[in-house]
C-alpha cells in the first residue's frame, strides 16, 4: 500500500502557496578565475548567478507573492544516503584556500556552508511540500549538483542535492516513487548513476548530445528507470515541447510518482556560453507550466525544482523568474523573450528524429 495521497490538497490556511528558498549564504562558494595573471576570466558557476536572479524577483514583485523558506544545513545522515561518507569528507573540507578535488570542482573557505545549505534548502522545500504546507516550491541555491556522483564531484557539482532529496522523501516521509526531470543543458549523468540500478526512481535527462559528460547520455543507457533525451544543438522551445509531448508526460504519467523534482538547468537557453541550444524565457515557463500540469495530474501537485546550471548572466535571471511565476500560477513578466537572441523558430527533421528516438 501506498502511504502518499495522490491528491492531496495544500492546507487550507495556505492555498496554492508556492515556496522559495534563497540564502544569502550560498555567495561563499567561490569557484576560481582561469587564464593568465593579465587577463583573468571569471568562472561560468560563480555567486553573480544568484545575485542577479534576486534582483529580478526584486523588480518584478513576485517575492511579496511566494512563501520564504529558511535554509538549513543538510545533515551528514542525509547526504551519506547516497554518497559515500568519503565523499562526503572530501566535499566538507574546509580548506584556507581553493582546491580542486576533480574536473571542474572546487572547495574554498565558503564551500561547506554553501552545499549544506543547498541541499538542506531543498530538504525543507521537499519537507514542506510533501506535508501540504506549500503546494510547490522552488529551490534557488548553489552549488550545482546533477553531475555529482556517489563517489565524484565533477561539472560544479559537490553533492547531488536531487538525489538526496529523492532518497530522503523515501525514507524519511514515505514516498514510493520519485520521478526526476532534469532539463539542464548538459546531461544529468550523477544522478542517472545514483539510481541507475533503482526503480522506484525516474530519471529524465533532457539535454544537448555528447557534450557533457560527452561519453553519457545516450538513449540507450542502461538502467531500471532512466530516460536520456539527447538533443541536436540548436533545439528551441519547439524541440523541448516535443520531447515532453513525446517522452517526458508519458513516461511520468505511467510512472505515477509521489513527488516530482525538477533539475532546472538554465543552461539551454540561447545566450549561455556553456549550451548551445535555443531555448528562450517563454519556453522555459512553458516548461514549467506543463510539469505544474502533470504533477497535479499525477502526484497531487506535489513539484519542487532545484536550480541547476545556467550561466548566462542575460538569461538566467529572467528564466528563474519565469519558473518562479509558473509554480505560483501567475502572469508571466515576459510573454516574449527579453533578451532578443535570434533564434530557430518550428521544428527541424533532427530534431523530431532525436525524439522518436528516445520515445
Amino acid at each position: 500500500m501506498r502511504s502518499m495521497s495522490k491528491r492531496r490538497s495544500p492546507r487550507p490556511s495556505v492555498p496554492n502557496r508556492t515556496g522559495l528558498v534563497f540564502d544569502e549564504r550560498c555567495f561563499g562558494h567561490r569557484n576560481p578565475p582561469s587564464g593568465p595573471s593579465w587577463l583573468r576570466v571569471p568562472p561560468f558557476e560563480r555567486p553573480e548567478r544568484l545575485a542577479a536572479t534576486f534582483r529580478a524577483l526584486e523588480g518584478s514583485g513576485v517575492l511579496h507573492k511566494v512563501e520564504r523558506l529558511s535554509a538549513r544545513s543538510a545533515p551528514r545522515t542525509a547526504l551519506e544516503l547516497v554518497h559515500d561518507a568519503s565523499h562526503v569528507e572530501r566535499v566538507l573540507a574546509e580548506p584556507r584556500e581553493t582546491v580542486m578535488l576533480d574536473h571542474e570542482a572546487w572547495i574554498g573557505p565558503g564551500t561547506r556552508t554553501a552545499a549544506l545549505l543547498a541541499v538542506g534548502g531543498l530538504l525543507e522545500a521537499v519537507a514542506a511540500v510533501v506535508a501540504g504546507d506549500l503546494r510547490n516550491a522552488f529551490v534557488i541555491a548553489r552549488p550545482p549538483g546533477h553531475h555529482a556522483e556517489a563517489s565524484r564531484p565533477m561539472g560544479f557539482c559537490l553533492l547531488n542535492a536531487t538525489a538526496v532529496a529523492a532518497r530522503w522523501v523515501q525514507l524519511a516521509r514515505g514516498a514510493a516513487r520519485v520521478a526526476i526531470l532534469d532539463w539542464d543543458v548538459h546531461h544529468g549523468n550523477g544522478t542517472e548513476a545514483i539510481f541507475r540500478d533503482d526503480a522506484s526512481v525516474l530519471t529524465i535527462s533532457l539535454h544537448q548530445e555528447r557534450l557533457y559528460p560527452s561519453d553519457t547520455g545516450d538513449v540507450d543507457a542502461p538502467g531500471e528507470s532512466v530516460l536520456n533525451v539527447p538533443l541536436p544543438a540548436g533545439t528551441g522551445d519547439a524541440g523541448y515541447a516535443l520531447a515532453f509531448d513525446r517522452v517526458v508526460e508519458p513516461a511520468i504519467r505511467a510512472f505515477s510518482p509521489d513527488l516530482l523534482l525538477i533539475g532546472a538547468g538554465q543552461d539551454a537557453a540561447a545566450s549561455d556560453p556553456l549550451g548551445r541550444m535555443a531555448v528562450t524565457v517563454p519556453g522555459f515557463r512553458e516548461m514549467t507550466d506543463r510539469a505544474v500540469e502533470l504533477a497535479d495530474e499525477c502526484c497531487g501537485g506535489r513539484v519542487v525544482a532545484f536550480l541547476e546550471g545556467g550561466y548566462s548572466l542575460r538569461h538566467l535571471p529572467a528564466a528563474n523568474l519565469a519558473i518562479l511565476e509558473g509554480l505560483a500560477r501567475l502572469p508571466s513578466s515576459f510573454p516574449e523573450d527579453p533578451v532578443g537572441c535570434d533564434v530557430p523558430h518550428g521544428l527541424r527533421d533532427i530534431e523530431r528524429e532525436a525524439v522518436e528516438a528516445a520515445a
